[in-house]
């Protein structure tokens, strides 16, 4: 009866081993995939409050690169790093004492086993972290070129310049594989040397522990033991090796992704808001505003002063590089003054919050743009709860609705990516119906 008992429970512990097994692995999948959900989102959010100022410290090929490349580094780590980093020492730890608790002569061919890893490991570490850190700095060049090459397509084709963009294209992605090539290689070079060191090491126990055997002084059952342990143990360091291959990566894509959550905006809101009056009919008055772009010596706009009165046109014109968009951006705060003030129906923009402000505003960009969806998407976009015969009235007067209505499907009509597939001056006019529309 004991025996069976005994037999029951040898055979149930591998079972529940494989278990434990697989629950830690679902366990850290969920993990890593929560993990990599709540960054995308946290990260997503903080860029969509960006202003100019932080959108000029990060460009977009690198945003993008951190939201989807980095933070994957992330969540491959969490899901198969963190079991490797928990296991690792469990494995080696447990190896250590059992093969010394087996024979202690033979201590030092494992003091030496260690050595020799840890120093392979410190090595690895000491040439794969900065190539890790250029790795990422890489990728962002290599979709910042394809992203000028591809939204720049029509002005590449219209100056014959392909073979210009083909070398720069190639020139970014010769640099991103060769960086690729010597990371790999010396992870390639790592797993032999890591085998020959546990090969190694088995000769060594069976030279030395042979001469014992031979002496009485230790057993054959005993050596064999001891190498099995021995095994568990650089087992246990293979891992750690492993996991000194996906540490580097995570822990600069970690840093990358910190850089942007932990970025602080320059325009705020302020801590005791006003509120603009409900009988505002919408004032703009410019008082001696000057403005200079951050780490510039020199102002863009000098001693400003006007008033933009409601029901009237007020124009601004200058020459080019005069500063005609950087004061208008300065309505909405994507800049702050340097000097003076600006008035929206007598209440100062910086005192009262971003979203009031932009609320009373309707904004049309120098470059038209669209979302993808449908023209009543587009146009409703700042006024989500907007009627149809809002929409309708925003469209003629912005001149869009006799090619609106030329569509079959009218204010149906689909809208593809950053609106390709209507042209530049229908662009403008859907931008505009989208500003009066809000």
């Amino acid at each position: 009866m004991k025996r069976k008992t005994l037999t029951a429970l040898l055979l149930s512990l591998p079972v529940l081993l494989t278990g434990c097994a697989i629950g830690a692995g679902f366990c850290l999948a969920q993990l890593g995939a929560g993990v990599g959900r709540d960054l995308r989102r946290d990260v997503f959010a903080r860029v969509t409050y960006f202003n100019n100022n932080e959108m000029d410290q990060f460009s977009t090929a690198s945003l993008i690169t951190r939201s989807t490349n980095d933070i994957t580094q992330i969540q491959n780590f969490l899901s198969m790093g963190l079991r490797m980093m928990c296991f690792a020492p469990i494995m080696g730890l447990g190896g250590l004492i059992m093969g010394l608790s087996k024979c202690v002569s033979l201590a030092w061919v494992l003091a030496l086993a260690l050595i020799i890893m840890l120093g392979l490991i410190l090595i690895l570490f000491a040439v794969a972290l900065p190539r890790f850190k250029r790795m990422q700095k890489l990728v962002d060049r290599l979709n910042l070129v394809s992203r000028e090459e591809l939204s720049g397509i029509m002005v590449v084709r219209a100056f014959a310049n392909q073979s210009f963009m083909q070398k720069r294209f190639d020139s970014a992605n010769r640099d991103l594989t060769d960086n690729t090539l010597f990371v790999n290689r010396a992870m390639a070079t790592m797993m032999p040397v890591m085998t020959l060191v546990m090969n190694g090491v088995s000769l060594l126990i069976v030279w030395f522990g042979g001469k014992q055997i031979a002496e009485s002084n230790l057993q054959v059952g005993d050596m064999m033991a001891f190498i099995q342990y021995t095994m568990q143990i650089i087992m246990g360091f293979l891992m750690l090796c492993m996991l000194s291959i996906m540490l580097p990566r995570a822990a600069v894509a970690a840093d990358r992704v910190e850089e942007v959550l932990g970025s602080q905006t320059v325009i705020h809101d302020p801590k005791e808001a006003k509120s603009f009056s409900g009988r505002g009919k919408g004032m703009l008055v410019f008082d001696h505003v000057s403005f200079k772009y951050p780490g510039a010596d020199e102002n863009v706009l000098h001693n400003i002063t006007f008033t933009a009165r409601p029901g009237e046109t007020t124009a601004i014109i200058g020459s080019t590089g005069s500063g005609k968009s950087t004061l208008v951006n300065l309505i909405p705060r994507f800049y702050d003054v340097s000097k003076g003030s600006i008035t929206l129906d007598g209440v100062d923009i910086r005192e009262v919050t971003q979203h009031e402000l932009r609320e009373k505003l309707g904004y049309v960009p120098q470059k038209g743009l669209l979302f993808s969806g449908d023209i009543r998407s587009n146009i409703l976009f700042g006024n989500p709860d907007g009627s149809e015969e809002e929409m309708v009235e925003a469209a003629k007067i912005a001149q869009a609705s006799e090619f609106i209505d030329s569509k079959p499907d009218g204010y149906a009509s689909h809208i593809s990516q950053g609106g390709t597939n209507v042209s530049g001056g229908q662009k403008q006019r859907l931008s505009i119906a989208r500003a009066i529309a809000k």
